[in-house]
């Protein structure tokens, strides 16, 4: 094995004959920072969708405000994101489909179950100023 992971942030979602299946918390956030970046209306994602996903692949320091931060605990994610809005389009309307993205794809993925998914929108950009 390459590296050991930590105890801390690493929960066991499945014993199996073969051995555990574990899953860090970092999995689940960048699954939910790639969904919610996926969303037509989301032109980026607080700190960038690369800097997140960068960050949570150790390519940068870690940070947890990079835009998503999850808590998982008894197979239950409570995740929020922070997202910056395209101009013209309906906040209410992009919140909705990135709380509904973001929950598939982690229940999907991972088979923990997604209480909730709170969305805070930092910022209204222009088609052209994102920033990643």
């Amino acid at each position: 094995m390459s590296k050991e992971i930590s105890k801390e942030n690493v929960l066991v979602i499945n014993h199996r004959e073969m051995g555990d299946v574990r899953i860090a918390d970092d999995v689940v956030a960048v699954i939910a920072a790639l969904a919610a970046g996926e969303v037509e209306g989301v032109s980026t994602m607080e700190g960038g969708i690369g800097k997140t996903i960068m960050g949570y692949v150790g390519m940068k320091s870690k940070s947890h405000n990079r835009g998503v931060k999850v808590e998982v605990k008894d197979n239950i994610v409570r995740a929020d994101i922070v997202i910056n809005v395209s101009y013209g389009k309906s906040i209410p309307e992009v919140s909705q489909r990135v709380q509904e993205k973001v929950k598939v794809a982690i229940e999907t993925m991972t088979e923990l179950k997604v209480e909730r998914v709170n969305i805070r929108v930092a910022n209204i950009e222009m088609e052209g100023t994102a920033h990643s």
